[in-house]
Formats: C-alpha cells, sequence, structure tokens
C-alpha cells in the first residue's frame, strides 16, 4: 500500500486530468437521483394549520393534545369526512403530525400528493381535533353536570344572602361576643367564594375548553424535502465525492514501484543513469481503435491521472547527452564485443522511444538490440552473442512482481541484467545548433537492431 500523503495536489490533479469521467459520473447519479424521485420519492405537499388552547396549559398537557391530534380517534374522523378513495386510515395517520409551539399553539401538518389534498388534510384534521377535545372536556355534552353546578351556584348565592341577613341582625353592639359573630359570618362567607373559585377554575369545560382553529392552512408552494431538486443534486454529489474517494483509495492501495533503488533492487541490478523523453500527449496512450478504446479516450482514462505531470529540463542537446553518458558507462562495463539485449517492457511507450534513442546515440558502440517483454507472461530470447540485457523503464509503472519477472525470464535466456535505465518525460525545449553539441557527442556509427521479442 503506498504511504504518501494525499494532498490537496493530488484532489487537484485528479480534478484536472479526470474531469471528464467526474462529469460523466456526476451526471449519473444527477439521474439516479431523479429516477428515486420518481420511484421511490415522488412530490409530496406539506400544509399546516395551527390550533390555539386557550387558558393555561402545562408541557405535558400540551404533549397529550398533541397525540391525541394525531391519534386514530382524530384521524379516522378526517378520513371518514374526505372520503379519499385509494387511502386507508393507516397510511393517513402517518402523513399526519403535530408540534406543541409557544403560546400554546399546536401546529397540525397534513402532507399529500397535491398541495390542495395537503391543505384539505391539514384543515379537515385540526377541525376534528377541535371537535375532539370539546367532547372529552364536556363541552354541551354532559347537560346533568352543568344543571348540578348552575344549582350549586344559586345555593351558595342564598347561602350569603343569609349570612348578611344574620349579620344585620346580631347585636349591633361591640360587645365580644358581637364582634365574634360578625367576623365568623364574614369569614364563612370568604370560604364560600373561594370554594366557587376554585370549582370554576377546576372545570375543565370552563378553563380549557373551546379551542380555536387559527385560520386555514396555507397551500403549500413547493415540496417538502426532500425534494426532486435536492435528490438529483445529492445524487450528483454523492457519484461525484464516491468517484473522487475511488481514486485516492486507488492511489494510496497502488503497488508500483516509483524510486530508483526499489526499482533496481527488484531487477537485481544496478541504475546507469536517467534519460529524459520530450512529452507526447499520444505517448502515454495505449494504441486500439475498438468501441472500448474510443470511450476510455472519450472520458480521459485511457492514461494514468497519477503519474506527475513532466518537468522542465534542458534543451535537445542536453537530453542527447544523457543518453551518451549512459552508452559510456556501458562501453566502460562490458567486454568487447559489446553487444546488449535492451528489454523493454511491453505498453511502456516512454520506455520504447527511450530505448530507441539509446539505441541511435550508441551508434553500434555497443550495439543494442530492443525487444519488447510481456510482463504477464514475459519471454526474453535466448543468449546469442549479447554480453547481457539492459532494462529501460518508466518509473511508477510497474510492480514488484512484473520487475522480478522480467528478470527471471532475463536469467531463463542466459542473459544477465547488466544495468537497469529509467525513463522520464519532460517538456521540449528548442533544439540547440548541431556547432553547439558536447565534444564528446561523437561516437561510432552503427545501425541499431529493433525487433520485438525476436533477433535482430
Amino acid at each position: 500500500m503506498n504511504e504518501d500523503t494525499i494532498r490537496l495536489v493530488t484532489i487537484g490533479r485528479i480534478l484536472r486530468r479526470r474531469w471528464r469521467l467526474l462529469a460523466v459520473l456526476a451526471v449519473v447519479g444527477a439521474l439516479v437521483g431523479y429516477g428515486t424521485s420518481v420511484l421511490v420519492f415522488p412530490p409530496r405537499y406539506t400544509a399546516s394549520a395551527p390550533v390555539l388552547l386557550p387558558g393555561i396549559w402545562e408541557e405535558r398537557e400540551l404533549l397529550t393534545q398533541v397525540d391525541i391530534a394525531t391519534s386514530s380517534a382524530v384521524v379516522d374522523r378526517a378520513a371518514a369526512a374526505l372520503h379519499w378513495s385509494g387511502v386507508s386510515d393507516t397510511e393517513l395517520q402517518k402523513n399526519v403530525s403535530a408540534k406543541a409551539a409557544d403560546g400554546n399553539i399546536i401546529t397540525i401538518s397534513g402532507t399529500a400528493d397535491t398541495p390542495e389534498r395537503a391543505q384539505r388534510l391539514a384543515d379537515r384534521v385540526a377541525q376534528q381535533f377541535v371537535q375532539f377535545t370539546a367532547q372529552i372536556a364536556g363541552g354541551g355534552t354532559d347537560a346533568g353536570a352543568t344543571t348540578e353546578t348552575e344549582a350549586l351556584r344559586k345555593q351558595v348565592a342564598e347561602t350569603n344572602r343569609r349570612i348578611t341577613d344574620l349579620a344585620k341582625a346580631a347585636d349591633p353592639g361591640q360587645t365580644v361576643e358581637s364582634v365574634q359573630a360578625r367576623t365568623a359570618l364574614e369569614n364563612l362567607r370568604t370560604s364560600l367564594e373561594d370554594a366557587m373559585k376554585k370549582l370554576a377554575e377546576a372545570n375543565p369545560a370552563t378553563n380549557k375548553a373551546g379551542m380555536v382553529v387559527m385560520g386555514p392552512a396555507a397551500r403549500p408552494t413547493g415540496e417538502a424535502s426532500p425534494t426532486r431538486i435536492q435528490l438529483i443534486v445529492g445524487g450528483a454529489l454523492l457519484f461525484f465525492l464516491l468517484a473522487v474517494i475511488g481514486h485516492l483509495v486507488t492511489a494510496r492501495m497502488n503497488r508500483r514501484l516509483r524510486t530508483e533503488p526499489e526499482i533496481a533492487a527488484a531487477l537485481g541490478s544496478t541504475l546507469l543513469g536517467t534519460v529524459d523523453v520530450p512529452g507526447e500527449r499520444h505517448a502515454q496512450r495505449p494504441e486500439g481503435a475498438g468501441p472500448r478504446a474510443r470511450i476510455s479516450r472519450l472520458l480521459g482514462i485511457d492514461t494514468r491521472w497519477d503519474i506527475p505531470a513532466p518537468q522542465k529540463s534542458g534543451d535537445e542537446a542536453g537530453r542527447r547527452l544523457r543518453y551518451r553518458r549512459v552508452c559510456a558507462r556501458l562501453r566502460e562495463q562490458l567486454p568487447a564485443p559489446r553487444r546488449l539485449l535492451v528489454v523493454v517492457p511491453d505498453g511502456d511507450e516512454i520506455a520504447r522511444r527511450a530505448a530507441g534513442q539509446l539505441a541511435t546515440e550508441a551508434k553500434g558502440d555497443p550495439v543494442l538490440r530492443v525487444v519488447e517483454v510481456s510482463v504477464d507472461r514475459p519471454m526474453v530470447p535466448d543468449h546469442d552473442t549479447e554480453s547481457g540485457a539492459l532494462v529501460v523503464l518508466s518509473a511508477s509503472s510497474w510492480t514488484a512482481e512484473e520487475l522480478t519477472g522480467i528478470a527471471e525470464a532475463c536469467a531463463d535466456g542466459g542473459h544477465e541484467v547488466v544495468g537497469v535505465v529509467l525513463a522520464g518525460t519532460v517538456e521540449a525545449r528548442p533544439v540547440r545548433s548541431a556547432d553547439q553539441l558536447p565534444d564528446d557527442a561523437t561516437l561510432t556509427f552503427a545501425v541499431p537492431g529493433h525487433v520485438r521479442g525476436g533477433s535482430a
């Protein structure tokens, strides 16, 4: 697993090199969101009707009223009044909600597939809730209790008159007995008045009845969440983020070797040098003309995104000088006659171009024969007159197992890997004129052979 830190530059590289794929996936996610809004979450509308509860209410009492507003007793009455075909009482109850607000107000909400039906549902449930609570409180339904209460008030009033008469008939003097009698009568009158006041406050029909619907529910102008727009945008964003996360996970799981010591160790040889290849857009694109290849080119996934951008380098003379220095190291290392098999992994276009340029700059000393070897089933030509094998490849392209397979194929063919050359892309600079080339650029001329898995 690659343990490199994921930086913003990595995300920026994904956005820059995979924007076509990300755009297509975002469109696919938007279509999935649209399909979800049609099949799973069709458009829904919610209307609300407020109900005022006069009097003094405790919080737990308000919560009780909220439960009553959404109970089956109220919703079933509303369903019977609406007469909606195809909608069961259970389904209708799921579309009704209520909550307590400040100021002893209960907001009853109804959800339906159209604004008109949502408005009618909220209004009807609010009306049935008011009627049901009035019946519970005894508003107009218990005539006997009302008659008894009125008779009690009359008796209390008659008692107050008698107390007044007794107070007048008492000795008007200031004796202790007369004062105590009048005081007892007044205390009795006060006690009766307090008892009647408490009775009136304790009567729910006079204290907490008379709930009022504060106007009809407003017709909704927009869909209830999640709306179709929210699902479309959410689907596009979800697919976009999943694509970016997938690229990052793939990059961290990448086992391709990047550093020079790792590549040399996997091939069991030493690094002879690095060479530069002018960057060309088609150099990193795999060949192919089928539908899959055309789709890959259209989406921009036919090239790797995690390869760093080509660095700026010197001019043509500087790049050729790197090749000639590698050739000089080979001449110092190999005995005469100097003949080498240049092994290039199949599909590594950068390495293939570098090997061709290396053979050109060698000019026959040493004589280089270029072969391309498949990394899946590597097969190297048998040893003939070559003094060994030179592996040319690009960094960050192959795993340790693939490079080990190439080294084992060279050993099976009787070739010793004498060195490794790494090739990388650079931005092309203007070509230096011939009279400005370094003095050590003069080499013996020879025409190199270039075959694919065969002899020159």
